[in-house]
Formats: C-alpha cells, sequence, structure tokens
C-alpha cells in the first residue's frame, strides 16, 4: 500500500470524480474496501476521515475490527456470507451488503437482532456469482423484514460485458429499489463508479482507486 500522502491524494480524486458523475453527490457514501491490505490500510482511511471500511472476509474483517479497536469505525461485510461465520463478526458489521438467502438472514437476525442489511441482487449468468434472480429479490426483502432485520436497500455487482453491461444492470437495480421503496443503492467499484452514479448509486466499494494495487502473495502488485 502506497503511503498517507498518496491516499489522501487519491481520496480527492475519487471525491471530485463522485462530484462529477452523482446527481446528489451529498447523499453518496465511500466505502473504503481494504480486502486483501494489511490493517494499516484501515488505520490510514480513518486517518483521512473514512468511517466506513469494507472487507469480503470474515476472517479479515475480524482480525483488522480487533487490530483497529476503534468504536467510529463502521465496518460493511462485502462478500458472500457463509453462516458458520457470521457469528464471528455479527456483533462488529454495520451493514451486510450480500444477503441473498433466507437462510443468512435467519443466522443473522440470530446473532445481531434488527441488524441493517442490503439484499444482493445479481444479473447476467455468470456461474458462482453471488446474488439473487431480479425476480426474487421482493420476496426475500419482505422475508427478512419479518425476521426483524432493517433491510435498507439493494446492492449488486457489474456483470461482465463492459460499461454497457454494467449500465443495465445499475438501470435495472435503481429501479427494482424504487419499487421497493428502498432508499440505498450499493453498486460501483473503481472502475464502473460514474456509471453506478449516474444510476443513482448511494454507497460505492472502491479499493484499488483509493489504496492502490493490492500486493499478490509473491509481495508484487497487481
Amino acid at each position: 500500500m502506497e503511503g498517507l500522502g498518496g491516499l489522501e491524494a487519491r481520496l480527492e480524486a475519487l471525491r471530485r470524480r463522485i462530484a462529477a458523475s452523482s446527481p446528489a453527490p451529498e447523499r453518496v457514501r465511500l466505502v473504503a474496501v481494504t480486502k486483501g491490505l494489511g490493517v494499516e490500510a484501515a488505520v490510514a482511511a480513518r486517518r483521512v476521515g473514512l468511517a466506513d471500511l469494507g472487507e469480503n472476509y470474515a476472517s479479515e474483517l475480524a482480525a483488522k475490527a480487533s487490530a483497529l479497536g476503534d468504536p467510529g469505525a463502521r465496518w460493511h461485510f462485502l462478500g458472500a456470507i457463509q453462516r458458520r461465520q457470521v457469528r464471528r463478526v455479527a456483533g462488529v458489521v454495520s451493514l451486510w451488503h450480500s444477503v441473498a438467502r433466507l437462510e443468512e438472514g435467519r443466522e443473522i437476525s440470530k446473532r445481531s437482532p434488527e441488524a441493517e442489511v442490503l439484499v444482493q441482487v445479481a444479473f447476467g449468468s455468470l456461474p458462482g456469482r453471488n446474488g439473487c434472480p431480479p425476480e426474487e429479490a421482493e420476496g426475500l426483502v419482505k422475508a427478512l423484514g419479518r425476521l426483524g432485520l432493517r433491510v435498507l436497500g439493494l446492492m449488486t455487482v457489474a456483470p461482465p460485458g463492459g460499461e454497457a453491461a454494467a449500465r443495465r444492470a445499475f438501470s435495472s437495480l435503481a429501479a427494482l429499489g424504487r419499487g421497493l421503496g428502498l432508499p440505498e443503492l450499493s453498486m460501483g467499484m473503481s472502475d464502473d463508479l460514474e456509471v453506478a452514479l449516474e444510476e443513482g448509486a448511494t454507497m460505492v466499494r472502491v479499493g484499488r482507486a483509493l489504496f492502490g494495487e493490492r500486493p499478490t502473495p509473491g509481495g508484487r502488485r497487481e
């Protein structure tokens, strides 16, 4: 990870991108994705005023939250949810972005009653992509609400196919969210956040554009 000075410059560049692309930039929450980086990335993010930190894996989130020891940090769980891991991080996750099945919601509600969640929706036919089909989202949102969870909105990851495919997915998610009366849309990452913001994203999940390329297991940067 590059130094704090570099982080400040990249954060300012990201804020300019958000201001230029979002119709309501003041509503956009920037989630700093520290996946694959050490706790120093979380420390640096907090030093420049970023409170929302994102992780894809329960083990990394638990370790970093413990090492950081910062009650002002808001941890976002972004990856596919394994029910056996929910207990490990339920006490520190502020927002679950990736609820795709009712079974996951049951486990979260058991460990963290009234937790705030997003329903992840999958567009396209990429095998193994986490998320429920769009036509099942309404039923899942209602079922999670009956469990006592606070469903704030929807989340998606753009399917392969470049800007056109991303725009279709983001536009579809926004329409689905409006139809369900859900205010939050978590969509857009380093390479496609402009498209997501133009389509109404209220949260963007950014790692590389904020922290630089992640090191590979051998120590090289991707």
